[in-house]
């Protein structure tokens, strides 16, 4: 592939939930995509968006691929997969990334595109902003902020981590998160969630305005409380509403967005979770 054609071309690990839309997206605004997914049978779904698809599967001790060498043909890497589920997710998350970091460094990649999470910062009862460096809490918040040093300490690449709220929009209602449920904990906390398009305009920003190097908080402007947040959901939805404990001191975070709004230039366009709902 020649250096102009790679200069056009887009790699993302990952084509679930938000990495689909995101890679067909790519497509629609002129990009080649290469994308893929750990199953066969959803190979077929990538090529009918127009997404160049490949099977890549990475544990902690081996890369499974049915052309590896083709996925990575490309200068910009975007890395959509979460951490697993299990009690040594720390070890794994990092293990996994320090294989496919070595494919990466013997590919054309340059810029890496790390999708982490906001869950790399614990409740500290105020507003944290991409400066906090108190630790996580959370086993999958260590694994995110290891792999995120990982990448970013490497001096072959130019690295952005977009650490990204609660994820919400289209088939993931948040009605049905807690509905029904009874005796809820920390109903008072303000939430942090932010909408797949806000999620998807701005990965599509920083790409297409060379933000490299940076790590940007995403968040929705806004934060309502857990019980006002989802008990509108549940009854938008029509579902039964969950009752809430009263808890006098909620432990929560207000993710602040303003540093990726400023370098991007960034309006939200679901600025409000409840204007969502």
């Amino acid at each position: 592939m020649s250096k102009k054609a790679l200069t056009n071309t887009i790699s993302i690990l990952g084509c679930g939930w938000l990495g689909l839309p995101l890679a067909a997206s790519l497509v629609q605004q002129g990009y080649t995509v290469k994308g893929s997914v750990t199953q066969a049978e959803k190979l077929e779904l990538l090529s009918q968006k127009g997404i160049t698809p490949f099977q890549v599967q990475i544990t902690d001790t081996s890369i499974t691929s049915n052309d590896l060498a083709g996925f990575l043909e490309s200068e910009i890497l975007i890395i959509n997969i979460p951490p697993s589920r299990r009690d040594d997710v720390v070890f794994y998350h990092q293990a996994q990334i320090k294989l496919l970091l070595a494919e990466i460094l013997k590919s054309p990649v340059k810029q890496v595109l790390f999708i982490s999470s906001t869950s790399v910062y614990p409740d500290l009862n105020q507003e944290v902003t991409e400066l906090e460096n108190t630790l996580p809490s959370k086993e999958s918040g260590k694994a995110l902020l290891a792999v995120e040093k990982m990448l970013r300490s490497n001096v072959h690449l130019m690295t952005t981590v977009v650490r990204f709220a609660g994820l919400v929009g289209y088939d993931r209602i948040p009605g049905r998160f807690l509905a029904g449920k009874k005796n809820v904990e920390n109903g008072n906390a303000p939430i942090n969630v932010i909408h797949q398009d806000d999620c998807i305009a701005l990965i599509s920003g920083i790409i297409q305005q060379q933000a490299w190097g940076e790590i940007f908080n995403a968040c929705a402007d806004n934060h309502p409380t857990r019980r006002e947040f989802y008990t509108q959901a549940a009854a938008k939805a029509g579902l039964e509403l969950p009752t809430f404990a009263d808890t006098a001191d909620p432990r929560f975070k207000i993710i602040n967005s303003e540093k990726i709004k400023q370098r991007l230039n960034y309006s939200f366009r679901y600025p409000d979770p409840l204007g969502l709902l």
